[in-house]
């Protein structure tokens, strides 16, 4: 990527993680095909798409390769970085800096399926076993 990353990424605005999902989704998107499927779910228009990738390759949430006619974008951020990053503000300002109350909300208002709760099982398991340490 060219010199547009900073150290600490941008947080993404729900627009921005709207057309992130589709580049996790789809890998690599031109503006047209972030547009399609945009256009599906909220009724985003082209003119939107282009200059929200745009601003999304200024701040360095996207790269974009410009060796072909239409532009192609791509995720510069995972997924899973920017869910830790949206889970860790979450956890600080809405439960007080204590992810075990986070969990029992989410549980207590959700219902897992089994296979859900077996993968919580199995983590539980590991982090029992490394404060064993």
């Amino acid at each position: 990527m060219t010199g547009h990353r900073m150290l600490i990424l941008p947080r993404p605005t729900d627009a921005e993680l709207a057309i992130l999902q589709v580049l996790w989704e789809h890998g690599t998107c031109t503006v047209r095909d972030v547009h399609e499927v945009l256009h599906r779910r909220d009724g985003t228009g082209y003119t939107t798409a282009l200059k929200m990738l745009q601003i999304m390759h200024d701040k360095g949430l996207v790269e974009r390769d410009e060796s072909q006619r239409a532009h192609v974008y791509r995720a510069a951020v995972s997924k899973e970085r920017t869910q830790k990053r949206f889970l860790a503000d979450m956890v600080k300002r809405v439960f007080d800096g204590s992810p075990s109350r986070l969990v029992l909300q989410a549980l207590g208002d959700h219902k897992a399926s089994r296979e859900e709760l077996q993968q919580i099982r199995a983590l539980l398991n590991q982090l029992d076993k490394d404060a064993g340490k």
